[in-house]
């Protein structure tokens, strides 16, 4: 695991003019509904409640700002592809992350999360098209790895590799929220920024 982080909630905003004013780098995390982007922060912070987690999709309806020793934000973007949200809410916070992905100057890179137990559904797939769309560093981590049997781990990563059509050496990263696999290369991508 990883030891505890310096890292302090900023704010919790839904439209543009309410992101934070800032210079410093920020990595944003998306992914679908319950695919353990707040578990990720956390144990990526060291801290188990900084961001809140909830057993049921959808506790994140919100983009949240974290700064991370004082250095950068991470933010935690809603999940998307929860089906128990109305349509018109889908659609406003499509809107609000895509202005933010878009045109968030300060935006040094996207950890897109993708279930690791799990071939990538239609929605993963889309989002991947949009972030090769804007032309943002976007790293890929595939969460719940302690859930997949060990013998099974490598082609499980093999099968999102193809079913994300990249390449053998893009880097994919297999992670733990529980086991804390993985988090020090997520942390080695960051700090390399």
């Amino acid at each position: 695991m990883v030891r505890p982080i310096e890292a302090r909630f900023i704010c919790s905003v839904l439209q543009a003019d309410q992101f934070p004013k800032t210079n410093l780098p920020e990595i944003a995390f998306i992914g679908r509904s319950n695919v353990g982007k707040s578990s990720l922060l956390n144990a990526l912070l060291g801290s188990k409640g900084l961001a809140k987690t909830s057993g049921k999709p959808g506790k994140t309806q919100t983009i949240n700002f974290f700064e991370v020793e004082k250095k950068r934000y991470f933010v935690d973007l809603p999940g998307y592809g929860y089906a128990r949200v109305a349509k018109s809410v889908k659609e406003e916070w499509g809107r609000h992350m895509m202005a933010y992905l878009q045109d968030r100057v300060s935006l040094q890179l996207i950890v897109l999360l993708l279930d690791g137990r799990h071939e990538p559904m239609d929605n993963d797939l889309h989002i991947l098209d949009l972030l090769e769309e804007i032309e943002k560093p976007t790293l890929i981590v595939t969460t719940k790895i302690d859930k997949v049997k060990r013998a099974l781990r490598k082609k499980q990563q093999e099968i999102t590799r193809q079913a994300l059509g990249l390449d053998e050496d893009a880097l994919i990263i297999a992670a733990s929220s529980v086991t804390g696999e993985g988090l020090r290369d997520i942390w080695e991508v960051i700090r390399d920024l």
